[in-house]
């Protein structure tokens, strides 16, 4: 199944997060997966919207009070594997990894060898690997780009995860190997 995943500039009101996901449930319904707010890293004016299927760019891309949409084409790789929402409460990383073309499969295979460790020692759940829509930018540089989302109990919870002598580091550590940048950032689901 494929996703829609939007980076959305709202106007200047932060309740613009709660009424843009308001409107995308009755305009959406099952196809709208989640709309997150900012924490830190992003604009305050700024909603992160996860679409399940193909088509969801029209009514996203169209709801009242989007001055501007950034829209990536999204296919899960070991995650999500059902129609489970995102978990309530935390806070959720998005974190975007551009790596080297040819190392996707090791990419994810890493992931997903390193997720139990790291979610059994820590206060965390994956919800979602997902491959991006290779870009005329990325064939060119060799490149592909993937979007981690993964819960946490807080920020501290996710500074603690850092710690590099768990088991799961250790691997993500060879997975740092393959990456050229990793952009991470926290938000809140809307519910």
């Amino acid at each position: 199944m494929a996703y829609d995943y939007f980076s959305m500039t709202l106007g200047r009101e932060r309740t613009a997060q709660k009424a843009l996901s308001d409107h995308l449930r009755g305009a959406m319904g099952s196809e709208l997966v989640a709309v997150f707010a900012p924490v830190l890293g992003f604009a305050s004016n700024t909603a992160l919207v996860l679409v399940k299927g193909e088509g969801g760019a029209g009514a996203a891309g169209s709801a009242p009070g989007v001055l501007a949409s950034e829209h990536h084409s999204l296919t899960p790789t070991l995650r999500p594997m059902d129609d489970a929402p995102p978990l309530a409460g935390g806070i959720y990383v998005h974190n975007w990894f551009t790596i080297d073309g040819d190392a996707v499969d090791e990419f994810v295979g890493l992931s997903g060898e390193a997720w139990p460790d790291f979610e059994t020692r820590f206060e965390a759940k994956i919800f979602g690997l997902f491959l991006a829509a290779e870009s005329a930018a990325d064939r060119a540089d060799g490149a592909r780009r993937l979007l981690l989302m993964t819960r946490y109990r807080d920020l501290g919870e996710w500074q603690t995860s850092r710690d590099p002598t768990s088991a799961a580091m250790q691997v993500f550590a060879r997975r740092r190997q393959l990456t050229r940048v990793s952009l991470a950032r926290a938000c809140q689901l809307i519910s």
